[in-house]
């Protein structure tokens, strides 16, 4: 298999402007990214609002990434996730066709199938396409949980499935897994456990908040990838506060206002059913990031 990826990963938000894809913000979104020393972008994750685009939406924002990050050291992790296997598959074949590196692919939401459902759905996917793959676990909100023996199988019996994003906020499922196949390539789904995932052998983050501080992240996974971990915990703790806020309310609830205060996005815009974030939660986030110096905005 190609060269995998690893390392600092950014869950890309879409912006939106008057109802549309704001393509040429994403564009200088994803430039903003590469200048600050992230590995990959991933577009159209969860954060992405993915489950709200048109499939034609979806595709486009992949091509953009690709566009962007063409001739460059940061790759494209390009999400192709659907609670419908064929949906899935169409979107994972379009990704591989526009060039992108490796594909990750959330669990199913609202189905709740079993364990021999998420293997046969993700047998399915990956074996549509030849590029690496990801499998993507976050049951706070897909309700399924992709269990380490249904992973450990995946990652087994399937030659391009390679990693998983892991977003249960367990350190002990991240634990589990690694130490029954340590060459897994296991990435934090979760912004505030980072460090304790990547000091136990982790591979690499998906993260929400750099698309706010991809400098800082950027920093963080790379010290602790090169066994610094003094630096690496140092940034975690430095961290937490906005990371804690950034999960105020539903994601991308918070990240996209943050963004938006910070002047990195022009419009504040959400599909519905999301909405922008309460008084409250508004206040709360302008408070704490008023403690970083966020870069390029």
């Amino acid at each position: 298999m190609e060269s995998l990826i690893s390392g600092a990963t950014t869950a890309l938000i879409t912006p939106f402007k008057n109802g549309k894809i704001d393509e040429a913000t994403f564009a200088k979104l994803i430039q903003r990214q590469i200048e600050s020393g992230i590995d990959a972008v991933c577009p159209v994750g969860t954060t992405g609002e993915s489950a709200t685009l048109t499939h034609d939406e979806h595709k486009r924002c992949i091509e953009i990434a690709v566009e962007v990050c063409r001739d460059t050291s940061t790759k494209v992790l390009a999400g192709a996730g659907s609670n419908a296997t064929h949906e899935a598959i169409d979107i994972a074949k379009h990704a591989e066709s526009a060039g992108v590196d490796a594909i990750f692919s959330v669990s199913p939401y609202y189905n709740k199938p079993t364990q021999e459902g998420l293997y046969q759905h993700y047998k399915a996917i990956a074996s549509a396409v030849e590029i690496p793959f990801m499998l993507y676990n976050v049951p706070g909100r897909t309700g399924v949980d992709i269990e380490a023996n249904t992973v450990i199988r995946l990652f087994d019996e399937v030659d391009n499935i390679f990693g998983i994003k892991e977003a249960t906020g367990s350190i002990e499922r991240s634990v589990e897994l690694l130490s029954k196949r340590p060459e897994l390539y296991l990435f934090s789904g979760d912004d505030a456990i980072d460090y304790p995932i990547l000091a136990n052998g982790g591979k690499g983050i998906t993260s929400v908040t750099a698309n706010l501080l991809p400098d800082l992240k950027s920093e963080l996974v790379h010290s602790a990838l090169r066994g610094d971990f003094e630096v690496a915990k140092g940034l975690n703790s430095m961290l937490y506060p906005v990371n804690r806020v950034l999960f105020c309310e539903s994601n991308p609830i918070p990240i996209k206002y943050a963004m938006y205060v910070a002047g990195l996005i022009e419009t504040l815009e959400y599909r519905l059913p999301l909405t922008p974030p309460s008084r409250e939660s508004r206040k709360k986030i302008e408070e704490v990031i008023k403690n970083y110096n966020i870069v390029g905005a």
